[in-house]
């Protein structure tokens, strides 16, 4: 009877040599083949059967990755400076850009030192996060 105390034997002391799995050269391209196409089935069977198959699997266009990435840099513009000397007709115009989902035609005009300030700040931002600078809402028409 073997105790926890006792040597682990190797297969080589049982007067055996140990087996070693044969080359990948022994393995015919059918049976590689074969392996590969069931291991896509299987991949395929279960992938579609899990929980998460179909919820949220849809792949995000460029503009929504663009607008994600503009709102996180907004939001993280405004907690840096705040938003004082920020006219309301400057928040508002950019809010409903924001809830266009960063589609609507660029009508944000900075005026004051304060919104130019920012809107250069957005500059950067944008440049950093791989958005061209066309993207940004920033145009006075007047």
């Amino acid at each position: 009877m073997e105790t926890l105390n006792d040597p682990v034997q190797h297969p080589s002391s049982l007067g055996r040599a140990p087996e070693h799995p044969k080359p990948l050269s022994y393995m015919t391209f059918s049976s590689m083949l074969f392996g590969l196409v069931g291991g896509l089935v299987a991949l395929s069977i279960f992938g579609a059967c899990s929980p998460a198959a179909g919820q949220g699997t849809e792949k995000k266009s460029w503009p929504e990755i663009k607008c994600e990435r503009y709102k996180t840099a907004w939001t993280d513009a405004l907690a840096h400076r705040g938003v004082k000397g920020l006219s309301a007709e400057f928040m508002e115009r950019h809010e409903a850009f924001l809830a266009s989902g960063c589609t609507t035609r660029a009508d944000v005009c900075p005026q004051s030192e304060d919104e130019l300030y920012l809107a250069d700040m957005m500059v950067a931002a944008v440049v950093n996060a791989g958005i061209a600078g066309t993207f940004l809402p920033f145009m006075c028409r007047k």
